[in-house]
């Protein structure tokens, strides 16, 4: 996932959280200044066949409320 700090200020992405053991991420660990991009990415370890669903909650230092993304497949 790629962000955009939309903001006059840099950010700082402080932590990312995932909802069990077999998803893992890494983010942009250095402020991102005004109108600069960063990313966090999320690597998921399959240990069965079927659909998934897995949400990632991302704060930052600027806001009060975290995001939530979500990723999805099918593992065949």
């Amino acid at each position: 996932f790629t962000f955009q700090n939309a903001l006059e200020e840099p950010i700082v992405l402080e932590t990312v959280r995932t909802t069990c053991g077999c998803t893992a991420a890494e983010w942009t660990e250095a402020p991102v200044e005004a109108g600069q991009s960063g990313e966090v990415v999320i690597e998921y370890s399959a240990d069965r066949r079927g659909d998934f669903k897995k949400k990632i909650t991302v704060f930052f230092d600027k806001q009060r409320k975290a995001e939530t993304l979500w990723i999805r497949g099918t593992v065949e």
